[in-house]
């Protein structure tokens, strides 16, 4: 079932693209009519792509993966920052930091140096400095936060990234290609869908457009966290004590079977030499015992 419908695309204004002049041709797939000097977006395909993105994110997320989501132009800066807290992914919107993932060991370094800094406020060497080192630090301080405190649980490079604006994060878009990161965008009718492994196409001006594809793609992230979690939880052969070969049988291919009941007939000859081979020692150890009597 899809996790979207035509309606719902049709009201949050998904369906507005660029003007025609403004148009990528490697968007001309996607693009259903042209009126009144712009580009329709068939909303068809869109629901399409949607639902191959959520089901990717989704696999990622049970994998226990993080997914890095990218929205520093004014109409999605909070709507995708409140939409991502709640599933505790990590995500740039303000700047983004150059290099962020090409050199991350770099970016890292910064993150760890808040951390540094709390734990000067924490053990009372803020005491010692003077007032206006204070005032540096802590000016500091809340830099790193605006910039990098999103992505202080990033402790490795993210498996996805997702972008809200193609043309605006094409610095994230091609740290991530160069490092073979799969990218997932709304790509609007001036972007390049070519350069994007799950491009969804969508109007990403209009807050209402992105808040819709951002909640769903985050619900399907918060549906593999839950899928993950249910994996942990449940307890190791389960399963197998629960149902008896009979019943677990016709799910094997035939193939299957045949190679375990083979390998269950070799470990009963091999029981069955071993058993042999302890009578028979057991017989000598009688007879030595009754010679020794004698």
């Amino acid at each position: 079932m899809p996790r979207t419908n035509f309606q719902e695309l049709l009201d949050a204004g998904v369906h507005f693209g660029h003007l025609k002049r403004k148009w990528n041709p490697a968007m001309a797939p996607y693009i259903f009519m042209e009126r009144n000097g712009i580009h329709i977006i068939d909303l068809e395909k869109t629901v399409v792509k949607i639902d191959e993105a959520a089901s990717a994110m989704k696999h990622i997320a049970r994998s226990g993966k993080k997914i890095l989501f990218v929205a520093t132009k004014k109409q999605a800066k909070e709507t995708v920052a409140e939409r991502v807290k709640e599933i505790n992914m990590p995500y740039v919107t303000e700047r983004w930091p150059g290099g962020m993932l090409t050199n991350f060991p770099t970016i890292r370094k910064a993150v760890k140096k808040m951390s540094s800094i709390d734990k000067m406020a924490g053990d009372g060497t803020f005491t010692n400095l003077s007032k206006r080192e204070r005032l540096q630090v802590t000016r500091q301080r809340a830099k790193l936060e605006k910039n990098l405190g999103s992505i202080a649980d990033l402790t490795r490079l993210p498996s996805a990234i997702f972008v809200v604006d193609v043309c605006k994060e094409h610095i994230a878009v091609r740290e991530a290609k160069r490092l073979g990161i799969p990218v997932f965008a709304m790509v609007d009718t001036n972007s390049d869908p070519t350069e994007i492994e799950f491009p969804i196409p969508a109007n990403d001006d209009a807050s209402k457009s992105i808040s819709l594809i951002t909640g769903i793609l985050c619900q399907a992230i918060a549906e593999g966290l839950n899928e993950r979690k249910f994996d942990k939880d449940k307890e190791p052969g389960q399963r197998d004590k629960s149902m008896t070969r009979k019943e677990l049988e016709p799910e094997l291919h035939p193939s299957i079977i045949e190679a375990i009941a083979a390998e269950e007939e070799e470990v009963e000859a091999k029981d069955s030499d071993t058993e042999e081979v302890e009578e028979e020692e057991e017989i000598t150890a009688e007879v030595d015992d009754n010679e020794e009597d004698l």
